[in-house]
C-alpha cells in the first residue's frame, strides 16, 4: 500500500472528529441567536454549560467515528466515487442522530435545547461532507501530478482487458503503463512484452500492480505470475473466474462496473499495519526503558571479558553492519557484541564447519569466535535487546521473520524472497520453534505462514511464548 493511501486514509479520521466538534460548536453559537429567520423569533431555550456540552460533543463524535468505522468509511485504499461517500455520510449521520435521540428518550431527559440537537445533526453532516470533499480535492490534485498513482500493467489484450483499461484510465489513482501477452507480439503502442520476460518488465517499468485479464493461460503460468508478484512485492489482481488458486487474503474491489479480486500477500495491510506499528512503538519504548540497567551491566561485562566495542555495529572493514529489511531495504543493525572483535568475516572462512548444510545461513557449532560473556548473552537473548532501537526507528518490528545479512539474502531462491514482504522481527514463529537450530526450509515455512496469517492475537501469542523461551535459555 502506498504511503499516500495511508496518509489520506488516516487523515479522514481526525478530519471527521474535527468537523463534528466544529458542528457542535457552531450549533451552540447559532442557538444564542433568536432571529436567524426574518420575521420569526425563536425561543432562547436551554443553553447547556460549556464544559458539559463539550463532554457530550466529544462523546457524540467518538460514537459517530465508531459508526463510520463499522461501515468501512475509513478504508485506507478507497477508490469509490465521491457521491457514494456523500450518501453514506448522510445515511450514517442520520442513523447516528437517531441513536442520540433514542438515548435521551430512554433516560427520559433532554438536557439540551432540541434546536441545538437539530443544528448539530445537520451541521455535522454538512461539515463532514465538506471535510471529505476537501480531502478528495487535495488527493485529486496530487494524483494529477503523479503523486500517489499506482503504475499498472495488464496481462492480456482481449476485449475485456481493453474494457478494464478504459475504466482505469478514467480513474486518477491508476496509470496504465502497458500490456503483456502470453506469447507473440502486439501492434499496441503500450505493448511491454510477453510474460516470459515478466520480471524484467516489472523491474524496468517500476510496475506496482498487475491485473490479469486473460483467462485462457494454463494454471502453471498463473502460479508463476502470482509467485513472481510476491517475490517482487508487486500487487496482483485478476478478473473473477480466472483462477481458484487462493482462497484467503483476498480483497474485492471494482473498476467501474468490473469486479476485481486482489490477492493480498498478507492481512498485515491498512489498519493492521498501523495497529502493529503503534504496538511496536509502545513496546520498543517500554523495552528500552526497562532493559537500560541490563544493557549497562552487559556492557561492563563485555568490556571486561574482551577487547572491542560494546555494540556490534561495524564489520571488519569498518562498514556499518547491515541487515535486510522489508522489501529488501538495508538498515543499520544494532546488537551487543558477543564475538571476538573483527571476526565476523571468518564465518565464511569456516563455511566447511557450517552445520546448516544446504542453507544460505552460516552457523558454526561451538564457534570459537564467541566470547565467554557472549555465550551467556546469546543463550539469554540479551544480545538482541538493542534491536528495540531498530523497532523504534521503524526498521524492524517486535514480531516478524528473522533479519538476515545481505550476502545471505543473495543466496535465497526467488520464492523465498516472500519473507521480505514484512518487517523483520526481534522474535517470530521461527525463533520460538527452534531458534538458530531450525532447518532453513522450516524457517521459511514458519515465516511464510506468519505473513499470510498475521493477526494481532498471533503476535501476542508469539511474544508470550518468546518470554518462555528466554526463561528456558537462562536455565540451560
Amino acid at each position: 500500500m502506498k504511503k499516500s493511501d495511508l496518509f489520506f486514509g488516516l487523515l479522514r479520521l481526525p478530519v471527521d472528529i474535527a468537523m463534528t466538534l466544529l458542528a457542535f460548536f457552531v450549533a451552540y453559537r447559532l442557538r444564542s441567536f433568536t432571529k436567524l429567520i426574518p420575521g420569526i423569533e425563536l425561543e432562547r431555550g436551554i443553553l447547556p454549560n460549556v464544559t458539559d456540552y463539550f463532554h457530550f460533543a466529544t462523546t457524540a463524535a467518538i460514537v459517530l467515528i465508531i459508526i463510520f468505522g463499522i461501515n468501512e468509511m475509513y478504508s485506507l485504499r478507497s477508490t469509490s466515487p465521491l457521491s457514494r461517500e456523500m450518501k453514506k455520510i448522510i445515511m450514517l449521520g442520520s442513523a447516528w442522530f437517531m441513536l442520540i435521540i433514542a438515548y435521551f428518550f430512554a433516560i427520559h431527559s433532554l438536557p439540551f435545547s432540541r434546536l441545538i440537537m437539530g443544528y448539530s445533526w445537520i451541521l455535522t453532516i454538512i461539515f463532514c461532507m465538506t471535510g471529505r470533499t476537501v480531502i478528495r480535492i487535495i488527493q485529486y490534485i496530487l494524483l494529477k501530478k503523479g503523486i500517489g498513482q499506482r503504475k499498472i500493467a495488464v496481462i492480456g489484450e482481449s476485449r475485456f482487458a481493453k474494457e478494464i483499461t478504459k475504466e482505469l484510465e478514467k480513474n486518477p489513482h491508476y496509470k496504465i503503463v502497458g500490456f503483456m501477452t502470453e506469447n507473440g507480439s502486439s501492434h499496441n503502442e503500450l505493448f511491454l512484452g510477453t510474460i516470459e520476460n515478466f520480471e524484467t518488465i516489472i523491474r524496468k517499468n517500476h510496475i506496482e500492480e498487475v491485473i490479469q485479464a486473460q483467462s485462457n493461460m494454463n494454471k502453471m503460468k498463473d502460479a508463476q505470475i502470482v509467485n513472481l508478484c510476491r517475490s517482487l512485492h508487486v500487487g496482483y489482481s485478476f478478473v473473477p473466474d480466472l483462477l481458484e488458486m487462493e482462497r484467503s487474503n483476498i480483497d474485492v474491489t471494482a473498476i467501474g462496473k468490473i469486479p476485481l479480486i486482489s490477492l493480498k500477500p498478507t492481512p498485515l495491510e491498512g489498519w493492521g499495519k498501523i495497529w502493529k506499528r503503534c504496538i511496536d512503538i509502545i513496546g520498543s519504548l517500554i523495552g528500552l526503558i526497562l532493559s537500560a540497567p541490563i544493557i549497562l551491566i552487559a556492557g561492563i561485562a563485555i568490556k571486561l571479558d574482551s577487547k572491542g566495542p560494546i555494540f556490534f555495529t561495524k564489520l571488519d572493514n569498518g562498514d556499518d553492519v547491515k541487515r535486510v529489511g522489508q522489501h529488501g531495504k538495508l538498515f543499520k543493525f544494532y546488537k551487543l557484541r558477543t564475538m571476538v572483535d573483527k571476526s565476523h568475516q571468518k564465518r565464511y572462512e569456516m563455511k566447511e564447519e557450517n552445520i546448516r548444510k544446504g542453507s544460505p545461513l552460516v552457523k558454526i557449532k561451538d564457534d570459537p569466535r564467541i566470547t565467554k560473556v557472549g555465550k551467556f548473552l546469546r543463550r539469554s537473548s540479551i544480545d538482541e535487546i538493542p534491536n528495540f532501537w531498530n523497532v523504534l526507528k521503524g526498521d524492524m518490528s517486535l514480531v516478524g521473520p528473522r533479519p538476515h545479512f545481505p550476502e545471505e539474502i543473495e543466496k535465497y531462491e526467488k520464492s523465498q524472497h516472500f519473507v521480505l514482504e514484512v518487517k523483520p522481527g526481534i522474535t517470530g514463529l521461527s525463533q520460538i520453534n527452534g531458534r538458530s537450530n531450525l532447518e532453513f526450509e522450516k524457517e521459511i515455512k514458519y515465516d511464510t505462514y506468519y505473513i499470510r496469517n498475521w493477526t494481532a492475537l498471533l503476535d501476542l501469542k508469539i511474544i508470550i511464548k518468546t518470554l518462555g523461551v528466554i526463561v528456558k535459555g537462562y536455565q540451560e
